[in-house]
């Protein structure tokens, strides 16, 4: 399996998009500090994911996801509650 995830940063709030084919391994290392792009913005909480069984379509959705200003909005419009929770 492939997912495509949305982590919440901790420290700033901010969210990051990302896709791996080991979820919990992939969090760990966002957390701590292993990956270049989130180093710098503390522990994260999964705030959301889908899973894809091709990893060409987890990498397409990714890629929509992180181009694409309003297949973004409307994702986290359908996730606003979860967004403010975690």
């Amino acid at each position: 399996m492939f997912y495509v995830y949305i982590l919440k940063s901790k420290k700033d709030s901010k969210l990051y998009i990302g896709y791996t084919n080991n979820l919990k391994r992939r969090i760990l290392e966002h957390s701590k500090g292993r990956n270049f792009s989130t180093a710098h913005r503390g522990t994260f909480s999964l705030v959301y994911y889908e899973s894809f069984v091709s990893q060409k379509d987890a990498t397409a959705r990714e890629k929509q996801l992180k181009q694409f200003r309003s297949a973004y909005g409307h994702l986290k419009k359908r996730i606003q509650n979860s967004l403010h929770e975690s």
